[in-house]
């Protein structure tokens, strides 16, 4: 059976199964204190050795691998993510990928920004900010995230994706000063995203998009490693300003939709706060200028 030819729970199944595998491929016999004994013909655990330690038959695993038509519950479930010892980001995608039968999704709504969003977005003069939508979209940005990333104003459709200017956007490329590290994890997290949207068309299309645009993107996206949101430092080379350096957090927006407002706070590091009021002065300057 072609790949055009399943259906969305069909597919669903054998993105479960895959996961598993590569799950379970990843995993040594002295990760779970087995000796290695004679040599393997397959990396990692042994389909057999993961479902006794989940307690369940290896013929029932096997068919969950081959992607069949197996319902496990969520005790099983909880029991395979202990196997294949799971972090917390890993065990969460295992649950969204096994959920039973997908319920029917009614119209995706145009995303938007509220004014009261739109306002407290604005009000972080210092720290550049953006509205991120389901598919990691911006939405909405302040003057300092155009200053320091770009004005998103000038880019249109998939251009204006947060995972398609990590990848295929070479000036984006040039910005981040610990390109790989970041493009590694943003990938995990917006496959842990992508999961609750599995078969969504526009996620589909973009995602074809960049096996297609970037080689590292199709190299790392069938590893299928997951994380969860994180907080950190990501730093900036910046074409005017030098190198920058920025503590990042994303919020969930509270209203019943996917919406996260990203904030880059400056720090004292390579001397970030000066050289953002600067670039911000400078704008300002420059459109006084104009005008």
């Amino acid at each position: 059976m072609n790949k055009e030819a399943l259906s969305p729970l069909d597919r669903r199944r054998r993105e479960l199964g895959a996961y598993l595998r590569s799950r379970r491929e990843r995993l040594t016999p002295a990760d779970i204190g087995i000796a290695p004994g004679v040599r393997r013909r397959t990396p990692g655990l042994r389909r057999e050795e993961v479902a006794l330690l989940a307690g369940v038959g290896t013929t029932w695993y096997t068919w969950l691998e081959q992607g069949r038509e197996v319902r496990p519950s969520a005790e099983v479930l909880a029991a395979i993510a202990g196997a294949l010892k799971l972090d917390p980001a890993e065990r969460r995608h295992l649950f969204v990928l096994a959920d039973r039968p997908e319920p029917a999704r009614g119209p995706v709504l145009e995303e938007r920004v509220d004014e009261p969003l739109a306002r407290m977005l604005e009000s972080l003069a210092m720290q550049p900010a953006y509205v991120m939508g389901r598919r990691w979209d911006v939405l909405a940005w302040n003057r300092a995230a155009a200053v320091v990333f770009r004005d998103y104003g000038r880019l249109e459709g998939d251009a204006r994706n947060i995972m398609h200017l990590m990848f295929t956007d070479p000036r984006h490329r040039r910005l981040i000063a610990d390109w790989e590290a970041l493009a590694r994890a943003a990938l995990g997290m917006f496959r842990a995203d992508s999961a609750r949207y599995f078969g969504d068309p526009d996620f589909e299309r973009l995602i074809a998009e960049l096996v297609r645009k970037s080689p590292e993107f199709r190299a790392w996206w069938p590893q299928r490693d997951v994380m969860r949101q994180l907080s950190g430092v990501k730093r900036v080379l910046h074409p005017r300003a030098g190198a920058m350096a920025f503590e990042h957090m994303a919020l969930a927006v509270d209203d019943g939709s996917d919406l996260r407002l990203v904030v880059y706070t400056p720090l004292a590091l390579e001397n970030t706060v000066t050289k953002l009021a600067r670039l911000i002065d400078g704008t300002t300057a420059r459109k006084r200028t104009a005008a």
